[in-house]
């Protein structure tokens, strides 16, 4: 099962991008459809892009709880080998044959288990998808073999306490056996800088305190591979509710993650000469829309 969210200002004579935004693990459609969490319905109202809240794998009839099989992550649809990537694609066709949708305005994005499954996408269905972002989510894939390169999006917290960044499941992690040994960030970086013929040597695009990002481009068919790093974050959607604080005043600010993610945002899809409109999806895909300001959100879901 899915939802599809069709802003009112979608013009029916126009191709709309379309955007796929995948729960966490243990999560639901319902629950990344909820503005409160990540904010994808007003972003997708202001910038005026489709957005499909798919949901995984699940035994109850509601749909909580539910994992996407990833390859070598999570939980039920890992371990029943739930074709996820055949759901995606029919649900693709049904909305691309009732609606107008732009073909080369496809993305997908999601947060730990949802990038997870991102990056499957990205490996099995890369004639769909333009370009993916992934939150708190490396490539677990049992097997890549892309037709073609997919721009890749990466940000991650150091501190991220589930899918560590030099890879492994981290103390938070409940039951280990539901998940993985992950793939460091590092090791996914490499192989899509590798599959997408990328410039070896990446460009540092932002470096402030606690954080930094680079780009690898050129790369085969104007793709580029993006990589943001945090210290703080943990394992959650931006803008993070582990804040950082004023040493003097002790007064809660805006996370240095959510600031930079905005500004590295913006650099991934200009810097691919992408129009005003598909910086916009990329950004509300990857940051929940909106603007950025201090308001805490919940984190994503699970793994």
């Amino acid at each position: 099962m899915y939802q599809v969210h069709v802003p009112a200002r979608v013009d029916p004579a126009t191709p709309a991008p379309l955007m796929f935004a995948l729960h966490g693990g243990g999560g639901s459609m319902d629950y990344q459809a909820d503005d409160a969490h990540y904010g994808h319905i007003t972003k997708s109202d202001r910038e005026a892009f489709v957005v499909v809240f798919p949901n995984g794998f699940s035994r109850l009839a509601s749909g909580k709880f539910a994992t996407w099989n990833a390859g070598n992550c999570c939980g039920g649809a890992r371990d029943q080998n739930v074709d996820d990537v055949g759901f995606i694609r029919r649900i693709v066709a049904n909305v691309t044959r009732q609606m107008n949708i732009d073909r080369n305005r496809i993305y997908a994005t999601g947060m730990s288990n949802g990038g997870l499954m991102a990056y499957r996408l990205a490996c099995e269905m890369s004639d769909v998808f333009k370009a993916i972002a992934a939150v708190a989510g490396t490539d677990n894939t049992r097997s890549c073999k892309p037709k073609k390169p997919v721009s890749i999006l990466h940000m991650h917290a150091t501190n991220d306490t589930h899918v560590v960044y030099t890879g492994g499941a981290g103390p938070k992690t409940r039951d280990k056996s539901m998940v993985t040994d992950f793939t460091s960030v590092a090791e996914t970086v490499s192989k899509w800088v590798r599959l997408n013929g990328c410039t070896a040597t990446p460009r540092r695009i932002l470096e402030k305190a606690g954080a930094y990002c680079e780009v690898y481009a050129p790369c085969q068919g104007n793709a580029e591979v993006q990589l943001c790093v945090t210290e703080s974050g943990g394992h959650s959607w931006p803008p993070s509710p582990w804040r950082l604080r004023s040493p003097s005043r002790k007064q809660p600010r805006q996370s240095c993650r959510a600031k930079t993610r905005r500004r590295w945002c913006k650099r991934f899809a200009r810097s691919r000469g992408e129009s005003k409109s598909a910086f916009d999806e990329i950004q509300g895909s990857a940051l929940g829309g909106g603007p950025f300001s201090s308001t805490t959100l919940p984190s994503g879901s699970g793994t």
